[in-house]
């Protein structure tokens, strides 16, 4: 992949072309990835309301009806429900890891089998969480499996 970066004071905003022999997987992906840049999902900590950017997010769980957003160093609570995070970062590299959570696959440092054809996911902060088995299917997919 070559990038080139071409910088034009009369533009506004950043401009974007991709150019490609076919669009395929990979171009596909690469664009859903760059329109994750302006999206901002807005999560609640210590009283305040903070613009959290979605590559920062390691996962997002439910725990009793609430939807949380975990960074490497916060927990956020949303006012989105879970499905909701879900289409609002779909392209992006999360993935449904169950019913209750998405993980951020850009901070899955390894992946190792669990026991009941689960997995278990090691994130960038050095914890893990575990794949239910309805969904270890997306997880192998993702990695070409």
């Amino acid at each position: 992949m070559n990038v080139t970066i071409i910088e034009d004071p009369a533009l506004d905003d950043i401009e974007v072309q991709v150019s490609c022999p076919r669009i395929d997987e990979r171009t596909q992906r690469i664009v859903a990835s760059l329109g994750a840049f302006d999206r901002t999902l807005a999560g609640m900590r210590d009283g305040a309301l903070y613009r959290v950017p979605p590559g920062d997010v390691l996962y997002a769980e439910t725990v009793d009806g609430t939807a949380f957003l975990y960074t490497a160093d916060a927990v956020f609570e949303t006012s989105l429900r879970l499905f909701e995070v879900e289409d609002k970062l779909a392209g992006t590299e999360f993935v449904r890891a169950s019913r209750q959570m998405l993980v951020n696959f850009d901070h899955v440092r390894c992946i190792r089998p669990a026991p009941g054809a689960r997995l278990r996911l090691s994130l960038d902060n050095g914890e893990a969480v575990i794949v239910s088995r309805q969904y270890t299917p997306a997880i192998k997919r993702k990695l070409g499996l």
